[in-house]
């Protein structure tokens, strides 16, 4: 179930919500619980850690835009 290429976070999201689709209709059954359960974790936490790159690398980017900006002036 896991990847050997890091997802996107469209795709993570969407396997995300597949699965969750899933538990809520209950069309998954008892002994794959656990391991979707645990897929979907793994899928949060990469949509977490995708989510705080990518807000480092905008504060970042606005940073220097804003010291570009003063050194202008």
């Amino acid at each position: 179930m896991s990847n050997k290429r890091t997802l996107k976070y469209g795709e993570a999201l969407e396997e995300l919500n597949e699965i969750l689709e899933e538990l809520e209709e209950e069309k998954i059954d008892v002994d794959e619980v656990a391991t979707k359960v645990k897929r979907a974790i793994e899928l949060i936490k990469l949509c977490k850690e995708k989510i705080e790159r990518t807000e480092l690398e905008v504060r970042n980017i606005v940073r220097e835009f804003e010291e570009d900006l003063h050194k202008e002036e």
